[in-house]
């Protein structure tokens, strides 16, 4: 799919958005001074992809409707980053 500039500039925009969240969150900054308290330095490093598809498009093309695996480490770092997965039904 091509996108124009516009949809690319939104894209950016929320990828932008994400990465402020985190240099302004005070749990990653206390998690971060804990580190250092603990003698060590850190330098964090995060990949975003934003994945983007036109509304009403299905999921996934072999049925499973885009399921994903997670791990309960995968969870804990979504959870300590104050993102919230709701079970599958």
């Amino acid at each position: 799919m091509e996108l124009d500039d516009y949809v690319k500039e939104l894209a950016e925009k929320v990828g932008t958005a994400i990465n402020e969240s985190v240099q302004e969150s005070a749990s990653v900054a206390a998690a971060i001074e804990r580190l250092r308290e603990a003698g060590f330095d850190m330098e964090l490093t995060l990949k975003l992809e934003i994945g983007l598809r036109p509304q009403g498009e299905t999921v996934g093309e072999n049925g499973d409707g885009g399921a994903l695996d997670l791990t309960e480490e995968d969870l804990r770092i979504l959870r300590s980053m104050k993102i919230k997965i709701e079970p599958e039904q």
